[in-house]
């Protein structure tokens, strides 16, 4: 947009900016809609808000008695409707000065005299779409000149005014005989430029009026020039606004247009009704799971008009199992109309939406377990989420939801019957390294490492009292692994001496224990945050010298170490610790080590791959030398 001062009147007296109309068009086709096909919608929005306002001179008629017509041929595209129309004043005011609402209130910017007929718009205006005053210069994104022709309804007698506005800023304005339009009301119309076709072909407009103004309380009717009857655009009410034979009806008509506008059948529907906004829709389960933290968009409707199919605000951020369609009466668009102004009233309608999604699955808890079981099979990650900040989710659900434990997946209820002490992994990593072990010891382990999975859990006492939470540490799973007798820890510790000093470099210890199952000859323990603290000790060891280095080094020497447990059960571990070859014993405990490594499907260090390797090869060559 150029801005310009006017070069008339004395210096210092107050000037009047002039616009760029062409600069203000590029500006709202680049940086404020998202597509020129946003014409369409704003055409429209004036024609509804002409029937709000004329409905308001005329509250008796009937609710059909006004309505639009569009007509489309390819080479002219029309918007005419039977709203309250416009005087000469009106279009001076309101289409000849950029950002002047016709819809706002009238005691700043717009004329002191009120519109004659029309009562103060400013206490109108929550009736109205449109709020900006700028919505007809969309009409530019399509084409060079607007054509507008308009007579008031305010008035018996009022004339015609035909009022022509240019892309380059100019516009002309004369009157005409009340023959020239016989019945109150506005005709916009375009002649589209070559090179928008793609929004003005008659498919194209009613493609694009049925996807805008499907859910339009006034009769919206296209015409492509064929000579046919005109098509209705919005045949039908919105869904939730029928009536039917019966709640199953209703269920499936709601149901039913979920699958029409989502394109998947959902799960359930729940009704959204919000009186104190005006607000009405459904919103649809979706059948199937959805990446965590991924946020659909959703369909919101201001007065029936369609305001944006991505509207993620409308709802908090745990809902995201969820996709609504919504037509309220109080929400505030932003100027594109194409998102919503984050207010009071917006907030206040995302608590109450969430509101009516908690009592949805609170209703299915008491009285739909089969849908409450495709429900969390689908959606468990969604209501952890929810379960973690809400005590009413947590006691309803969380003895339902499904968990990873040493018994197979299970919920924390069928869990809780057979273990008393419910032990919880942090990591993923730490619950794979330990699972068949504890299993094996009786311990019931629940892996604490997916999302929200360790919270939930440390809370379940408060569900069953009866039932104690601890977090599982390697000295808790050692404790529960049998001690061998002092003869064959004192016949395997030189065997023991060696796989310590072999294995150093990982700041890893050796000991012998029995444990099931028999076929595990080895298990690794080493939590994620130990092997942070040696790195880190490490790391801080190698930049520091003198006293502050032997200092570090001391504190390494104390931070907590991997364990190499070695399964005297095994047959495998029972030779090894009889090998008598220096060598041989080394790379035997290497390759105990290197194989509890990979059992635990924890990522490998470099150095670790490298043993694994190492160890390989050193046996190969080693069991060749024997058979040669």
């Amino acid at each position: 947009m150029t801005l310009s001062e006017t070069p008339s009147g004395p210096t210092g007296a107050d000037r009047t900016f002039q616009v760029d109309l062409r600069g203000l068009v590029d500006l709202l086709s680049h940086h404020l809609y998202s597509s020129p096909r946003v014409y369409l919608r704003e055409l429209l929005q004036n024609a509804v808000d002409a029937l709000t306002a004329r409905h308001g001179l005329e509250p008796a008629a009937p609710a059909d008695a006004f309505g639009i017509r569009l007509y489309a041929d390819g080479s002219v595209v029309r918007v005419e409707d039977d709203g309250v129309g416009l005087t000469e004043t009106d279009v001076h005011t309101f289409l000849a000065t950029i950002g002047r609402s016709s819809k706002r209130a009238m005691g700043g910017s717009s004329p002191a005299e009120p519109v004659p007929g029309w009562g103060r718009i400013d206490e109108q205006r929550g009736d109205f779409i449109g709020q900006f005053g700028i919505g007809l210069l969309s009409c530019f994104l399509v084409a060079d000149e607007i054509h507008v022709l308009s007579r008031s309804a305010r008035t018996p007698d009022a004339p015609v005014v035909e009022w022509r506005g240019r892309g380059d800023g100019s516009y002309t304005l004369r009157t005409l005989p009340v023959s020239a339009r016989p019945r109150p009301g506005t005709t916009v119309t375009l002649s589209p430029r070559l090179d928008a076709g793609e929004w003005t072909r008659p498919a194209q407009v009613h493609a694009l009026a049925r996807h805008f103004g499907s859910l339009l309380r006034h009769p919206v009717t296209f015409d492509d020039g064929t000579g046919g009857p005109g098509a209705p655009v919005n045949p039908e009410p919105a869904p939730w606004a029928r009536t039917y034979p019966t709640p199953g009806a209703r269920s499936r008509a709601l149901a039913a247009y979920g699958e029409e506008v989502f394109g998947f059948t959902p799960l359930d529907t729940i009704e959204l009704d919000l009186p104190a906004v005006g607000l009405k829709g459904i919103a649809c389960v979706l059948p199937e799971a959805v990446p965590a933290g991924r946020r659909h968009g959703h369909r919101v409707h201001v007065k029936g008009m369609l305001l944006s199919e991505q509207a993620e605000e409308i709802l908090p951020e745990w809902a995201f199992f969820v996709r609504c369609v919504v037509d309220a009466e109080s929400l505030r668009p932003t100027a594109s109309r194409e998102s919503l102004y984050e207010d009071d009233t917006l907030a206040a309608v995302r608590d109450a939406l969430a509101e009516r999604l908690r009592a949805w699955i609170a209703r299915t808890a008491a009285s739909d377990p089969d849908l409450l079981g495709r429900f969390l099979q689908a959606h468990h990650l969604a209501v952890k989420s929810l379960a973690v900040h809400d005590d009413e989710i947590l006691r309803m659900l969380l003895p339902w939801l499904p968990f990873e434990t040493t018994d197979g997946h299970a919920t924390l209820d069928e869990f809780a019957r057979t273990h008393r002490t419910v032990l919880v992994t942090s990591s993923v990593e730490e619950f794979r390294q330990v699972a068949a072990i504890a299993s094996a010891a009786g311990l019931g382990v629940v892996n604490g490492g997916y999302t929200y999975d360790r919270q939930l859990v440390h809370r379940l006492p408060e569900i069953r009292p009866e039932v104690s939470v601890a977090d599982l540490d390697p000295a808790t799973l050692t404790a529960h692994l049998d001690p061998v007798d002092r003869e064959t820890e004192l016949a395997a510790a030189a065997y023991l001496a060696l796989a310590r000093d072999a294995l150093a470099v990982f700041d890893c210890d050796v000991a012998l224990r029995t444990f099931q199952p028999v076929s595990a000859p080895a298990l690794l323990l080493d939590s994620r945050e130990a092997r942070h603290e040696r790195t880190r000790s490490q790391l801080a060891r190698e930049q520091q010298g003198g006293l502050w280095g032997d200092i570090l080094g001391h504190l390494r020497q104390e931070a907590p170490r991997a364990q190499l447990i070695l399964n005297q059960l095994n047959p495998l571990v029972r030779t090894a610790v009889t090998i008598d070859e220096p060598e041989l014993a080394r790379t035997s405990a290497e390759a105990l080590y290197g194989q509890a490594a990979m059992l635990s499907r924890r990522p490998l260090r470099p150095a670790e791959s490298s043993l694994i390797n190492r160890s390989f090869l050193d046996l190969l060559a080693h069991a060749l030398r024997k058979d040669s």
